[in-house]
C-alpha cells in the first residue's frame, strides 16, 4: 500500500493532468452534447473501465512488453485512427441527427464501449500508465504490483468522477445550444463528427516516443 504522503501527491498530480485539455475530455464533452447526460455518464464510465484495464496491464508488466516492440504502438495507433474515423462516419451518417428531448438513438452501452475503445486504442494512454504510476511506488511499502493496482484504482476513481461530471456539463451545453439554435440536431451530428475527426488526426500525427 502506498504511503499517504505519496498518495496525496499522486491525487493532486492526477487532478492537474485531468484539468489539462486532452482527447478524453473532448470525447466526453462531445458525447454529452450529442446524447445527453446519460451519454456523458456512459462515456465517463467507459473511460473508467479502460483505466482499470490499463492498470492491470501495467501491474502485470504487459505495457512494458508492448512498449518494448515499437511496431506494436504503431499498430495500436493505426487501429485507433481507423476506429475514430469510423465513429465520425457513423455520426455524419445520421441524417436526422439527435434530439436531446428524445431517447438517444445510440444505445448507452454503445457509447460506453466507444469511450472504452477510444482510451484503449490510444498508445499514449498505455505509455502514460507505464511511466506515470511507477513514479509513486515506494519499494519499502510492499508488493510493487499491488501498489500499482491501488494507484490505478485511485486514478480510476478520480478520473471517473471527473469525466462523469464533464459529461453532465456537456449535456447542459447541448441543451443550451438546442434552446438557441435552429436545426440543432444536424449541427450536433456535425460537431460530434468534427471532434472525432480532430482526435483521429491528432492520433495519426502523434510522434513515436523515443
Amino acid at each position: 500500500m502506498p504511503d499517504w504522503t505519496s498518495l496525496s501527491i499522486f491525487i493532486g498530480a492526477v487532478l492537474l493532468l485531468l484539468l489539462s485539455p486532452g482527447p478524453n475530455m473532448a470525447f466526453v464533452l462531445s458525447q454529452g452534447m450529442a446524447y445527453g447526460w446519460r451519454g456523458g455518464v456512459a462515456s465517463g464510465l467507459g473511460i473508467g473501465v479502460a483505466d482499470i484495464c490499463l492498470t492491470l496491464l501495467t501491474a502485470t508488466g504487459v505495457t512494458t512488453l508492448v512498449a518494448s516492440w515499437p511496431p506494436a504502438l504503431d499498430l495500436i495507433r493505426y487501429a485507433g485512427v481507423a476506429y475514430l474515423l469510423w465513429l465520425a462516419w457513423k455520426a455524419l451518417g445520421s441524417r436526422a441527427g439527435l434530439n436531446l428531448a428524445d431517447t438517444p438513438r445510440v444505445p448507452l452501452a454503445t457509447v460506453f464501449v466507444r469511450a472504452m475503445g477510444n482510451s484503449l486504442l490510444n498508445p499514449k494512454a498505455l505509455l502514460f500508465f507505464m511511466v506515470f504510476l511507477p513514479q509513486f511506488v515506494s519499494p519499502g511499502q510492499g508488493s510493487i504490483a499491488w501498489q500499482l493496482v491501488v494507484l490505478g484504482l485511485v486514478l480510476t476513481l478520480v478520473s471517473g468522477v471527473f469525466h462523469t461530471c464533464l459529461g453532465v456539463f456537456g449535456a447542459a451545453l447541448g441543451r443550451g445550444l438546442a434552446a438557441r439554435t435552429a436545426g440543432v440536431a444536424r449541427l450536433q451530428s456535425w460537431l460530434l463528427a468534427a471532434v472525432l475527426l480532430a482526435l483521429a488526426l491528432r492520433l495519426a500525427l502523434m510522434t513515436q516516443p523515443s
